[in-house]
């Protein structure tokens, strides 16, 4: 099975144009040592094994900045395979560079992103505007490294000079399908709208150098949707999102995420709590909630309202 990632090859692409002139992907996070033979199969391994290797050089950084770099690290050199498509942002506006796996991992210690894989490119481009909602979002995150499977379907096809077909509603095509598929896209707006919203007012989501790596937090078991911070920096917050009814299960889901960011991510001092949001409330959820005082519940509304903008009376 063929996989796809999206990898940035520096800050802000700078070195997307060395990337593709030598056919590589690579990462740094200041880890210098040749990491053959130190690439087990678990990224959590990994994780336990260099996160002191990476605090130690920075420090003052978090954890959770320090688990992020490191499976940045891992998957690049460990988890993609020769044969997986990589995608990375050119520099322009939009616009991604494409290219196949064709080697194992390397160590160049005295050459820029020296984590590195061979990689040959491709002569076409992606363009973001051809991408659905839920594509952009992904190719838009500011995480070095972003897994890109599930959205196979759709990357083949644009390879493959298609488009993504146009969200129709009576025999029309909608411009802005957001706004018809409002659940689906839940995670995104409560994201772009956080400040506006009463978790926001009390949190923030995780930020690492003033960018938001909240959204989609990895864990053992599985992304989290939304990892927050309150604004004295004295408690995380695990939110978990429901784009209909929920059900008991996912109280047990969020303790699971909470276990993992009490072990693995909260400094010293900090504390950790839940929150789901659901479109309808569920008795065997709020039954489930009194013994997991902890977890708060929250439902979101839809709202849709008409604006006359000309033409007669109705």
């Amino acid at each position: 099975m063929t996989n796809y990632y999206k990898v940035m090859l520096g800050k802000g692409s700078s070195y997307a144009t060395i990337g593709l002139r030598q056919g590589f992907i690579g990462v740094d996070y200041e880890i210098a040592q040749d990491l053959t033979g130190q690439l087990p199969d678990q990224w959590r391994e990994f994780n336990k094994q260099f996160i002191p290797v990476y605090l130690s050089n920075h420090p003052g950084k978090s954890k959770i900045a320090a688990g992020l770099a490191c499976g940045a690290v891992w998957t690049v050199c460990k988890e993609i395979q020769v044969g997986d498509v990589v995608t990375s942002p050119n520099g322009e506006s939009g616009m991604y560079m494409v290219g196949d796996v064709v080697g194992g991992y390397s160590y160049n210690p005295d050459k820029v992103l020296p984590h590195r894989r061979a990689v040959q490119w491709r002569p076409e481009l992606l363009n973001r505007e051809n991408m659905s909602l839920e594509l952009r979002s992904s190719m838009g995150s500011i995480l070095a490294v972003v897994n890109l499977s599930k959205y196979q379907d759709e990357l083949s096809a644009l390879l493959a000079g298609q488009t993504v077909a146009p969200v129709v509603i009576d025999n029309e095509a909608v411009e802005d399908p957001i706004s018809f598929q409002l659940e689906k896209q839940l995670e995104s707006f409560l994201v772009d709208n956080w400040a506006s919203t009463e978790l926001g007012q009390r949190y923030d989501i995780y930020t690492v150098d003033g960018e938001q790596v909240g959204q989609q937090y990895q864990t053992e078991t599985g992304p989290l949707d939304i990892l927050a911070i309150s604004k004295d920096k004295k408690e995380l917050l695990v939110v978990e999102l429901k784009r209909g009814r929920a059900s008991d299960r996912v109280v047990g889901q969020v303790q699971r995420y909470m276990g993992f960011v009490l072990k693995n991510l909260a400094e010293d001092g900090q504390t950790v709590k839940g929150a789901i949001i659901a479109l309808e409330d569920d008795a065997r959820v709020q039954l489930a909630l009194l013994v997991a005082p902890n977890i708060s519940f929250y439902t979101y509304q839809i709202s849709f309202k008409l604006k006359q903008m000309g033409g007669g009376q109705t």
